[in-house]
């Protein structure tokens, strides 16, 4: 007990200090946009000004903003605190999902496990945004991980609703149906396809104007979700952005790059899923979202702490200089998180070139990282191995 209470004093004042005081700024766009819209403006016109992208909007399909209007009802302290309570109740959850079998494995408490590794979480530059920005992604992890780890390897008929839901609120999940496709989760593939196209439908159903503007404007417009060189957006554009800034980058170097990196990454992934090692493959999907997304924001990357338990298993499976690489590895990806990309420095709004080799290293660590984890991430089924025989 003294060790999870060390940690975690620990954990909380390095949190205290790294933070960057957003003071929920994104929630507050939430909330106004939906505020906006019950007050009978259209929902995709509310823009709000901002020092660095210039204005921000609402970008997230219907069905996020009709879960959304709820919380706009509510005084504004009340739902930051219900968003925050809400992450870190996800992160509880998510990881105990991640540790227990390791820990049963090896035959570690698992609540002590679970103890010492949610502070540590909570403390990566991902949470930190997540948090102080009042960010939803929590929501979307916890939909995604709960059909890979736990209904998936049950053989329950509702495997894939959570991801299917998770996409009707964000888009960017739907890569997880491509996951259960190159794994041959046929039945989760098409319950998850299937479940994005129902509450879609309902949210047209409910709000058409709303849904007819997104869909066939909104969507496509890229100016709305902010500038591409901007060093928060550690996806690969955001990278091919930052060489030639102020300048765009050429889209069709950009696109083929996302193609090579998504089709080695998710053959990697299929390997990982297919050999009885989801965690791997949930860590590898979800770091090529980020990487194949246009933007990609620090608060997107959860998709470490899988990797980093990924890691932590290939080490207990190993001895020697192999079990040393695979924990130095996973100590530096920890401590990258940590640090981060816009904890500690301020970039300004200035669209400058990265023109040396420090510059590109800091500005596009955490791009870096995830094509180093894409490429060498162990696939090996582990702690995993009885999980992926359960049945209901």
């Amino acid at each position: 007990m003294l060790v999870v209470l060390a940690v975690l004093a620990a954990c909380a004042i390095g949190f205290w200090r790294l933070r960057v005081t957003h003071d929920f700024f994104d929630l507050k766009i939430y909330m106004s946009a939906v505020r906006w819209w019950g007050d009978g403006h259209e929902l995709y016109d509310y823009a709000q000004p901002d020092r660095v992208q210039g204005a921000l909007y609402f970008t997230y399909p219907p069905f996020a903003a009709l879960l959304l209007f709820p919380f706009g009802l509510l005084p504004l302290g009340v739902t930051q605190a219900l968003f925050t309570l809400g992450t870190v109740a996800a992160v509880v959850v998510t990881t105990y999902w991640l540790l227990a079998p390791l820990a049963r494995k090896q035959g570690w408490p698992v609540w002590f496990a679970v103890a010492v590794a949610v502070p540590l979480v909570l403390l990566i530059e991902p949470l930190r945004e997540t948090i102080t920005f009042g960010q939803i992604n929590m929501l979307l992890i916890l939909l995604i991980m709960m059909d890979l780890l736990v209904l998936g390897p049950r053989g329950s008929k509702w495997t894939g609703v959570g991801i299917g839901v998770a996409t009707a609120l964000k888009l960017i999940p739907g890569l997880f149906i491509v996951y259960l496709l190159v794994t041959r989760q046929w039945r989760a593939a098409f319950t998850a396809m299937g479940a994005a196209a129902a509450v879609t439908l309902v949210a047209a159903a409910i709000a058409p104007r709303a849904s007819w503007d997104f869909w066939t404007g909104a969507l496509w417009d890229t100016a709305r979700v902010g500038r591409l060189d901007y060093t928060g957006n550690q996806s690969l554009q955001g990278l091919l952005a930052r060489l030639v800034a102020p300048e765009q980058p050429a889209k069709w170097v950009w696109l083929l790059l996302a193609l090579a990196v998504l089709a080695f990454g998710m053959w990697r992934a299929a390997r990982a899923g297919l050999a009885g090692d989801p965690v791997t493959g949930l860590a590898l999907t979800g770091l090529l979202s980020g990487l194949i997304s246009p933007i990609t924001w620090p608060h997107h990357l959860y998709w470490f702490v899988p990797a980093i338990v990924a890691l932590l298993a290939a080490a207990t499976q190993s001895t020697g200089g192999r079990r040393s690489g695979w924990l130095a590895f996973a100590a530096g990806v920890y401590a990258v998180c940590v640090i981060g990309v816009v904890s500690l420095v301020d970039w300004g709004v200035a669209a400058v070139p990265t023109d040396t080799p420090g510059l590109f290293l800091a500005r596009n660590a955490y791009v870096l990282l995830s094509l180093a984890l894409v490429a060498f991430l162990p696939v090996r089924p582990g702690p995993w191995d009885y999980l992926t025989s359960r049945t209901v």
